[in-house]
């Protein structure tokens, strides 16, 4: 058993490792093949892969995402393994402070490595009430010149340099405006729909935005804002799953994440 570099000729190998409720994982993996940021590794054992995850990293900060165990080879330390394995990529990339989003099953893995909770995502589905929204007038597609905002705001409420990812997905964006000022942003193409805001008009106003056309959403539980509109229109969340850091805390505005990227970048 040894812990390895995942190579292009395995991305067709990994569709039995997916996990029941997870969308498709094989993508994901593509994506960190083809990122020079990224770090994904593989344990082999008798020539099959048992369990795969992913370092992602940005000046300093890095996320691990999908580590995934085969069903019939979990709780034999391999997910530990991966794990360790992942943060020390991270400390020879240099960065001080490492992410996950864990799952029930996950966090007492990461707990024995060291990660403390710093909150709780909630996690809600099915919800249904696009057609019935107002749409603020203040929301509209991204222009060039609007880069530096979004930017600006991304690192003071994220406490990342993460410009690298959101790139790609900018043209595909939409800013809110608020007195000439942009006060948040909407990514539907990054991750499950990235929305952050400085102001709570912005972010609900985006979140609404979002629930036209797609039916979940989640948050930290510290955004009590977007959280009493869920439940106030009678949504409550069906799981949750806990934000963990290993070393040097940052400052992160977690009151204005509107709606999460994905398990592998917050």
């Amino acid at each position: 058993m040894e812990v390895q570099t995942l190579n292009d000729n395995d991305i067709n190998l990994l569709s039995g490792l997916q996990p029941e409720g997870w969308q498709d994982i094989i993508p994901n993996f593509d994506f960190y093949l083809k990122s020079s940021f990224c770090f994904p590794v593989k344990v082999v054992i008798d020539n099959n892969i048992t369990g795969i995850g992913a370092a992602i990293i940005h000046n300093g900060i890095a996320w691990l995402g999908h580590i995934i165990v085969h069903i019939d080879s979990r709780r034999k330390g391999l997910g530990q393994l991966i794990t360790q394995n992942l943060i020390d990529i991270a400390k020879q990339k240099n960065c001080d402070t490492i992410y996950l989003i864990a799952t029930d099953l996950g966090s007492p893995v990461y707990e024995k490595l060291g990660f403390i909770a710093e909150t709780e995502y909630l996690f809600f589905k099915d919800i249904n009430i696009g057609k019935e929204l107002q749409i603020p007038n203040n929301i509209e597609p991204y222009r060039r010149e609007f880069r530096e905002q979004i930017s600006v705001i991304d690192k003071i409420n994220s406490g990342e340099e993460r410009m690298v990812e959101l790139e790609n997905h900018l043209q595909n964006g939409f800013v809110y405006w608020e007195d000439r000022v942009i006060e948040g942003f909407y990514l539907p193409t990054f991750g499950e729909g990235l929305i952050l805001a400085n102001t709570t008009s912005a972010g609900l106003g985006l979140l609404k935005f979002h629930l036209k056309t797609n039916d979940k959403v989640a948050l930290p539980k510290d955004n009590l804002a977007a959280i009493t509109f869920l439940y106030e229109n009678g949504f409550e969340e069906f799981k949750t799953a806990k934000r963990m850091r290993l070393g040097k805390g940052r400052t992160v505005k977690l009151a204005n994440i509107y709606n999460r990227i994905g398990g592998n970048i917050g």
